[in-house]
């Protein structure tokens, strides 16, 4: 399998002293976020990582841990979807795509060994979400999941009255040809900026992708802003 990490992002609900850096170079706990998630990236030998904002920063980092970088020169006018096709040409197998602002369990690796489109989901992501905001805001940002006989029907779709039992966490799996012809669409479309939930739900629809679904229970944090990494380094630290 290989690996892209989309790290081209700013932040740009961080204060302006975190913005001085990629969002995904944030500390958490004297850690980058994406430092946090080492023992995950170190079991894929051909890796690559998407960069954008001050992407010389993101060269030490590549360097050391053998990534290569590919530049989003649009990533002020572009989105993740965007970032996460630029490697193309160099996808030569199934690949895992991984957003640069999550810090989540290593052992999630074991849940891509299987031969389909997968997408693991997080059933315990309430619990983390009411310390990062009110319930109200809860159903604002987060999003809801539609799930039939293990596979996923839909995902972004806004949340109307309960919770959803499951939340995107940001990584998902790719076989290859399916990677290669959701390029294809992604082209036909011409929507640069179009997010990944999306357009993972007009893919379900209009191409019939097939995503399987794994269940997962460990940590999982999303940052987007100062008070996310605040919970983060404080649950981290347990």
């Amino acid at each position: 399998m290989q690996l892209i990490l989309l790290s081209a992002g700013r932040g740009s609900r961080l204060s302006k002293r975190l913005r001085s850096k990629p969002k995904s170079l944030a500390n958490v706990n004297d850690k980058s976020i994406i430092e946090h998630n080492l023992e995950f990236f170190k079991k894929f030998k051909n890796k690559y990582i998407i960069t954008g904002y001050k992407q010389n920063l993101l060269s030490s980092f590549a360097k050391k841990y053998d990534f290569k970088m590919v530049h989003n020169k649009n990533f002020q006018t572009t989105n993740m979807v965007y970032s996460m096709f630029l490697p193309s040409k160099f996808i030569k197998d199934d690949v895992v795509i991984c957003y640069g602002d999550i810090i989540f369990d290593p052992n999630i690796f074991k849940f891509f060994a299987i031969k389909e489109n997968m997408i693991p989901l997080n059933i315990n992501w309430l619990n983390i979400w009411k310390k990062r905001m009110s319930n109200k805001d809860i159903k604002e940002d987060a999003e809801d999941v539609v799930i039939k006989k293990n596979y996923l029907l839909s995902v972004g779709g806004k949340i109307i009255n309960k919770y959803p039992k499951h939340q995107y966490m940001g990584i998902f799996k790719l076989r290859k040809n399916s990677y290669h012809k959701l390029n294809n669409f992604f082209k036909k479309l011409k929507k640069p900026k179009i997010d990944m939930t999306s357009f993972i739900n007009i893919s379900i629809k209009n191409i019939n992708l097939l995503f399987k679904v794994k269940k997962y229970k460990s940590y999982w944090y999303e940052i987007d802003n100062e008070k996310d990494l605040i919970i983060s380094s404080k649950d981290l630290r347990k």
